[in-house]
């Protein structure tokens, strides 16, 4: 297994959590164009609320910080 190191430690949070709030704001506007979801599976379906969208929005935004930090 290769692990990428990156020598650059100088880790900013502000910039982490401007990453963060951009993929949120993407988040919720997926939620709001696509509107009301839900996961069907074995004949029982389960409401997705804007909340778990916007959530994984921020992590999304998280990931492409980390991997602005490894190839940047």
């Amino acid at each position: 297994m290769v692990l990428l190191m990156s020598n650059n430690n100088d880790n900013n949070p502000a910039e982490a959590a401007g990453y963060a709030a951009a993929g949120a704001a993407a988040g919720a506007g997926v939620a709001a164009t696509v509107g009301g979801m839900g996961l069907a599976v074995g004949g029982t379906a389960v409401a997705i609320g804007a909340a778990p969208v916007i959530a994984a929005g921020a992590v999304v935004g998280l990931a492409a910080y980390g991997l602005k930090k490894i190839f940047g």
